[in-house]
């Protein structure tokens, strides 16, 4: 810990944070700025006066972060240092520093506009640009007006446009830490491959052959690709002859893999063995993996857009932007020199890829985060001209009216209505919290509390249909999984729910029909929370 570059700066950090309300700190990969921030302004006194929030745009970031800054401090997580993210929260009274996602602040803010538990906010990771760190950025700025003089914000971020971030908040210092420690030597392709994952392994299998130990980090875009790639290389390994090189192991590390599989990356490997970490872009700046030499970079990413026009979302794999190429190579430089291999020519480096990625308010539905701006209800704040530091198109805008105009949530006006206030108090999306509202009008809540939890858990459930083969027809005759009787994938989510309840949520009744059994938990833990609102929305 002690050669975190972040700490060489912690006598200039809180100084500049005693003199402002608001300090933009750039800290490069591997600064510390995650872990360390808080405990600097901890060990200063900051906590005598309020909670230090941390935001996190990814769950896994925000557990994995607590887990690591509990464990520095030697304090058990969830006392003086806990998390919370959607649908669970380990914090107690006692907590002083606490890590959660951005959406889960928003949600506070609901009930506390003021944000007044907080002594200090600290925006992490905010030149990922999304949807909720982008409203927060314009909440802060309103509350660094209206509180006192001790509330104070940071802002940190590897890469972002420092100077844009101090104009927003009328310029505020920036400060910048350097993070990368090693140089990296960057091998592009001669072209683009045909398939990023043969090529990916190829250039595996050469590092782990040819080159001294380290370990491979390699971005792919998704669990599908991943789960691909993974047991191509174990299937490889396995076939190099004893003795030519090393041992290995491989890790998956992406958003669905229960928090004790995450874990393990963070763990050294065993003497003499390499370690492949096939990763999503969660590795990109969210979570550090030390020992790290060897980066391979696809060149793409999976990214959610959303179509005003057609009202429709769909998931893309698309280029990477510099920025975000650039943070990948840096990930190789963390221990010692090392080697970033992109699987793209350096003529589409420089002339196709975006400088930044594109901010997530320009690219998804906006309907949450208006129905959340209008339930705050503070007559200072007029949606169309709300304060961001990218604003989102007039279209989409006026496309998230509509759609909340549709389903009852504001009037003709504009104005929330007494159905919106109640959807706000459900953490989904809206559609799903306004039919859970007509579900219980109607009488069939219990069976929409299923399928909409179902919908909420942040895995895939329904066991991936395989290719039309001879296969996926001896498959289809080996599960006794409910089809949905021919209503589609919703009635199936319900059917399958209500067969492993029958079971008494019975978890080998979950392995024998694939599905994951920590998924099922947590739909089921979701269910629950789900159904005491309703009951408390019922009542009041």
């Amino acid at each position: 810990m002690a050669n975190l570059p972040i700490l060489q700066f912690e006598e200039k950090i809180v100084e500049t944070v005693e003199k402002n309300s608001v300090v933009v700190i750039i800290g490069e990969t591997g600064s510390g700025k995650s872990t360390q921030l808080s405990q600097i302004l901890h060990r200063h006194g900051y906590t005598k006066s309020g909670v230090i929030a941390i935001t996190q745009p990814r769950r896994v970031a925000a557990v994995s972060v607590a887990r690591r800054v509990a464990q520095e401090l030697d304090v058990p997580l969830g006392e003086d240092v806990g998390y919370a993210i959607r649908f669970e929260d380990r914090t107690t009274s006692k907590t002083r520093i606490k890590y959660l996602t951005d959406g889960v602040l928003l949600r506070e803010s609901l009930s506390n506009p003021m944000l007044d538990d907080y002594s200090v906010i600290i925006l992490d990771e905010a030149h990922e640009r999304s949807l909720n760190t982008d409203i927060l950025l314009g909440l802060v700025k309103r509350l660094v007006r209206i509180r006192a003089s001790n509330f104070k914000v940071l802002i940190t971020s590897a890469t972002l446009d420092g100077e844009k971030v101090s104009e927003f908040f009328s310029g505020c210092p920036v400060l910048n830490v350097p993070g990368k420690l090693y140089p990296v030597e960057i091998l592009y392709s001669k072209e683009r491959p045909v398939s990023y994952i043969e090529s990916s392994l190829k250039v595996a299998i050469d590092i782990h052959v040819r080159e001294p130990e380290g370990d491979i980090l390699i971005f792919m875009t998704g669990q599908d690709d991943i789960e691909k790639l993974v047991s191509r290389l174990e299937e490889k390994v396995r076939s190099l002859a004893e003795g030519s090189c090393m041992d290995a192991i491989i890790y998956p590390l992406h958003g669905s893999l229960p928090p004790e599989m995450q874990v393990r990356v963070f763990s050294p490997p065993p003497p003499n063995c390499r370690r492949f970490i096939v990763s999503t872009n969660i590795a990109e700046t969210s979570l550090t993996v030390d020992g790290v030499v060897y980066v391979i970079d696809s060149g793409y990413v999976k990214q959610r857009q959303y179509n005003p026009s057609s009202g429709m979302f769909s998931l893309d794999v698309i280029q990477i932007s510099k920025v975000q190429a650039n943070q990948r190579a840096g990930r190789a430089g963390r221990t010692r020199p090392g080697k970033c291999y992109r699987l793209y020519p350096l003529a589409v480096y420089r002339d196709d890829f975006l400088d930044a990625t594109i901010p997530e308010i320009q690219r998804t539905s906006l309907a949450g985060s208006v129905l959340y701006l209008k339930s705050l209800d503070l007559p200072d704040i007029d949606i169309l001209k709300f304060d961001f530091l990218d604003a989102p198109s007039s279209e989409s805008l006026e496309d998230a009216l509509k759609q909340l105009y549709f389903i009852d949530a504001i009037d003709e006006n504009g104005a929330i209505t007494r159905i919106g206030r109640t959807m706000s108090d459900l953490p989904l999306e809206p559609s799903l919290s306004r039919t859970l509202i007509e579900a219980n009008e109607t009488g069939c809540l219990s069976q929409a509390l299923t399928v909409v939890a179902m919908l909420s858990a942040e895995t895939t459930l329904l066991p991936a249909r395989s290719k039309p083969s001879e296969k996926k027809r001896k498959h289809d005759d080996d599960s006794n999984l409910p089809n949905g009787s021919g209503y589609g994938d919703h009635i199936q989510l319900l059917q399958i729910f209500e067969s492993w309840d029958r079971t008494n949520y019975d978890p080998v009744w979950c392995k024998e029909n694939g599905m994951q059994v920590r998924g099922m938990v947590f739909v089921k833990d979701v269910r629950r929370q789900l159904c005491q609102i309703m009951q408390k929305i019922s009542k009041g």
